[in-house]
């Protein structure tokens, strides 16, 4: 069997770059392609790592012309959609064009070009509403014994900002090309991945995601039956103050994460 042609947009960026470098290392699998808008590594990304996409298998692109990146999705059989602002902390005009914007060419090119499926990146802010409130609260606080309740992927978003909200656009773009066009879209609410792979704060342990499970997820995504049409999975690790839910990644695309916050150091 040919190895499936992966391309990973935003590819010099955090998680992007660390999903590369995993499907790099299983030539016999996967025929992995980059695109990003620039040719070094975001301001996220360890100084010490090292990343490089051969020119024939790198597009530069912003993603605003749906021309160019039709052209780049050619081929492709799977497509990992992390190219976005990561924060919004740039403004309303960066989540527009990176985030709105982008995010619909890539999703309209890959149906253009035949993809059978996208992994989109979503983000655990997309449920960060409920961190605010009981029981969720107790449970990131660490207040709660026993069994522990937790948000899932069937309830209400409750994004706090204009960023989380574009990705929850970008999940309801995602069911619509499931829906109507027949892709298969399978979403990732990304927990806190950092580029020194621990929880940053003390109080960060409920919502953070270590780059060897976020990455395994991917995977995961990359891999599931052609049955699977549309999803939503939260990319977490394991931590004992976890308020959402992974149970359902593992029933449907088999995720089993690695890593737990409390087993790291925080600052």
């Amino acid at each position: 069997m040919a190895p499936k042609k992966v391309m990973i947009t935003g590819v010099y960026g955090l998680i992007a770059g660390a999903v590369y470098q995993h499907l790099i290392q299983s030539p016999d699998r996967y025929d992995v392609y980059g695109l990003a808008r620039r040719r070094q590594d975001s301001d996220r990304v360890a100084v010490d790592r090292v990343l490089t996409v051969p020119d024939e298998k790198f597009v530069l692109s912003e993603l605003q012309d749906l021309e160019q990146v039709t052209e780049a999705m050619q081929g492709m059989d799977v497509v990992v959609h992390y190219a976005a602002d990561p924060s919004g902390q740039s403004g309303w005009e960066s989540v527009l064009h990176s985030n709105i914007i982008g995010a619909y060419h890539v999703f309209e090119a890959c149906r253009l070009a035949g993809v059978k499926r996208i992994v989109y990146a979503s983000s655990i802010q997309a449920s960060s509403g409920y961190r605010r409130e009981e029981p969720y609260a107790s449970v990131a606080g660490g207040q709660l014994e026993g069994e522990k309740p937790v948000v899932d992927h069937t309830m209400p978003t409750r994004p706090m900002n204009m960023y989380a909200s574009s990705k929850v656009w970008g999940e309801a773009v995602s069911r619509v090309y499931a829906d109507v066009h027949g892709l298969s879209c399978l979403c990732i609410r990304i927990g806190w991945v950092v580029k020194e792979d621990y929880p940053p704060r003390p109080d960060s342990g409920d919502i953070w995601c270590s780059q060897r499970d976020i990455v395994a997820l991917t995977t995961c995504c990359i891999d599931a039956p052609e049955d699977v049409r549309f999803d939503i999975f939260y990319g977490m690790s394991n931590n004992q103050n976890r308020w959402v839910d992974i149970e359902h990644a593992r029933e449907v695309v088999g995720y089993v994460p690695q890593d737990r916050a409390e087993d790291r150091n925080a600052v």
